[in-house]
């Protein structure tokens, strides 16, 4: 089990767009091994981009199951149709860690991907796996979740984030 340290914000990785995966082979399954073992190893995420980790390849991992045993792994994860109906989640980074806000996000995505076998794959997702997998692809995009919000909330929550880490 590798359990990788979070880069922190606001590191320039966070910003930059991550590198296509041209083929699927034992170094990117040991990176999304990796990224599991860190996303469990915080206790409470559903998913993460690699860029979190400072690995600056499109690759994610998202598990929001009941279980949570049941990780996808997915590589150049692309948004082909989005719902449009939105619901809100409250969002979080532990590249920002201590603060969250609530964003509205398309409720269903509908996702082209490979997959840990290379072979592309057309998937639907709803409610909080649709957040999560629209969540990753805005990070291997150099977004972060907080990017949604107006810049006055924006700039507050990242205040807050800064106070908090002064306090640890």
């Amino acid at each position: 089990m590798t359990i990788r340290p979070f880069i922190p914000w606001p590191d320039a990785r966070l910003r930059t767009v991550c590198d296509p995966v041209e083929a699927i082979d034992d170094g990117v399954r040991a990176t999304w091994d990796d990224m599991l073992d860190s996303m469990y190893g915080m206790g409470a995420g559903v998913g993460l981009a690699a860029p979190q980790i400072g690995v600056m390849q499109r690759l994610a991992v998202v598990d929001a199951s009941d279980s949570g045993k049941e990780p996808i792994r997915m590589a150049n994860p692309e948004v082909i149709d989005a719902s449009v109906k939105f619901r809100e989640y409250a969002e979080a980074s532990p590249n920002l860690p201590g603060v969250s806000a609530k964003i509205s996000r398309p409720r269903g995505v509908t996702v082209t991907y490979l997959d840990e076998t290379g072979m592309k794959v057309r998937k639907d997702f709803v409610g909080l796996w649709a957040t999560s997998v629209q969540h990753q692809i805005d990070h291997l995009n150099g977004k972060m979740y907080f990017d949604n919000l107006s810049a006055v909330k924006r700039k507050m929550l990242i205040a807050k984030a800064k106070k908090q880490a002064k306090k640890s």
